[in-house]
Formats: structure tokens, sequence, C-alpha cells
């Protein structure tokens, strides 16, 4: 079967799921009197926060504190509390995993204290204006900028061990960084992983399925087998669940692009649905939103002989 469909026609496709997580670029939106900043400890230094928004990953020890991620800025008074609460010190770093509002809101407040790190593709976008099917967005204000950039790889030895933020090739973003906590065998997948869900790939913020479901393999072949893993979104998980998470992007993907090369119509693949992963389907990205995400990206792909 050969793909005909246009570019254009791919993207009309994909916009009713950016449309629907509009939220990831708007952190002014919704009431945040009522979340919950939740600790749990992961291992060693490390802990996670959980609250509305990306997980916060955070090393708490003697050098003071880093947190991964900050989720909304009317949450930051809520972060800061519990942060005090794992261990009284200085926030000294602010680490990014990527552009998305509901991981960088709180970058505004906590910049104007600590260092803001980040790939080079996050603070273009943060400090620029740009355009997509989702609307305009401004600039961000300029304490929210990461000041220091890399382009592959940059390690930070901070609380006795080293933390290791590693560039990925476009998955979720173009400015995807995986954290390594090196000592205490943690590792910080950012929205490279959403645990037990169907995950959002961003293609207008440079993302790609193929890139998105390579890079998940390539954490799975470096990391231990005991290793803890921090998601984007969703429980700390184990490499039993970002295996099963891997998994899911390969036969999920497998599914529709069997179905289209039948012939099938998006309509048709969306009505019958994914058959054994319905409980990967939540609030953001349903079934019927996966199942699109993935119909546009498999058309590009082939329209680009990939």
């Amino acid at each position: 079967m050969h793909l005909t469909r246009s570019r254009a026609a791919v993207l009309s496709a994909v916009s009713a799921v950016l449309l629907a997580i509009a939220i990831i670029d708007a952190p002014a939106q919704g009431n945040f009197d009522d979340v919950v900043i939740k600790t749990h400890h992961v291992a060693g230094n490390v802990h996670m926060l959980e609250g509305s928004g990306g997980n916060i990953g955070v090393s708490a020890g003697e050098d003071g504190i880093l947190i991964v991620d900050d989720q909304f800025k009317p949450l930051a008074g809520k972060i800061r509390a519990a942060l005090q609460g794992i261990k009284k010190g200085d926030l000294r770093f602010v680490l990014n995993t990527h552009f998305h509002g509901d991981h960088v809101g709180g970058n505004e407040v906590f910049g104007r204290d600590a260092t803001i790190v980040a790939h080079d593709n996050v603070r273009r976008r943060l400090s620029t204006r740009t355009e997509s099917s989702r609307g305009t967005r401004e600039p961000a204000p300029k304490e929210a900028w990461p000041v220091i950039t890399f382009d592959h790889s940059v390690s930070i030895h901070f609380n006795g061990e080293r933390i290791e933020v590693l560039h990925v090739p476009s998955g979720h973003t173009d400015g995807d960084s995986i954290i390594f906590f090196t000592g205490s065998n943690v590792v910080h997948m950012g929205d490279q992983m959403f645990s037990g869900l169907f995950p959002f790939v961003d293609t207008e913020g440079g993302g790609s399925l193929k890139g998105y479901t390579d890079n998940v393999a390539a954490v799975i072949a470096r990391v231990p087998d005991d290793v803890k893993v921090i998601p984007g979104h969703g429980p700390i998980s184990t490499i039993k669940e970002l295996k099963e998470f891997h998994g899911m992007l390969i036969e999920t993907a497998a599914i529709v692009e069997k179905k289209i090369k039948a012939g099938a119509t998006l309509d048709t693949i969306k009505a019958e649905g994914l058959p054994g992963w319905e409980s990967w389907s939540w609030q953001f990205i349903s079934t019927e939103r996966w199942i699109e995400s993935l119909h546009a990206s498999l058309t590009l792909s082939a329209a680009a002989g990939k």
C-alpha cells in the first residue's frame, strides 16, 4: 500500500491530541489550592515529589538540594515546603528534563535562587516566541531560562554522587534529558516514560515516535535490573514497568501500522481500539488519542520513507 496523505492532513489529525493536553503549555490554568505535594523516598539521597504535573526528583544531602523539574508556578511554595520537610538546606540546582509547562512552570520562582540546567533546546524554546496548533507561546520570564546548557551531556557532582544529565535524540520533544543518579541507582526519565499510561509524543515540539521508542530501549540496555525509575507521570517504577512501557510502544504501534497497511481508515482503527491495552488510557491520552498519535506518526514516517 502507498500512503498518500499530505503532511498537512497528518498534522491536522494529531492536532486533537495536542489541544487535549494544552495544559502542558499553560501552567497558569487551573486551581492549585487543593493540590497536596506528596513525598516519596526512592533510594539513597533521592526522593520524589508528587503533586500536579510532572514528578519532581530530589537529591537532598550535605551539599544542599537539587531538583529535577518543578511542576507549575502556583505550586512553588508548597514544593519549597516539601523540600524543607525532606532536609533543611538551600536549593542549589534545578534540572529540566524538557520545556513543557507542567515540568518547568516553577522555574520562574526557583530560578531566582538556584542554577537552572537543561539542554540547549529547552533554553531556546523557553526564551523565544513560538507558534503551534496549540496557539502562541510567549517567551518565559528570563528568570525561568536555563543558565547552564549543554549539547550532549553534563555531570553534576552533588551530595556524594555523580548526577549525569544525558540528552537523548528527539523523542518526547527535541530537548529531552534523562537523569542518572549514579550512586543511588535511580533514573529520572522525564516524559520519556509515563508509567502504565499512554504517553504524549510532541511532534510539534520536535518529538518522534521512533526516537521515543529507541530512547526507552537505550535506557533499558544501560541500567541495572535493580534500578529505581522515576517516570515523568505515574508511580515510582522498576525495570519491569519500564520494559512493559517499551513493549506497549512497540506492540500498539505494530497494531496500528498493520491496519494502515491493510487499508483501514483512522476512524475504523479508532473504533476497533487497542484490545488488551485499555487500562493504559487516562485523562489526557485516551486510547483514541493514542491511536491518533500513532497513526499520524506512522503515516508521516511512511511518507518520508523511514
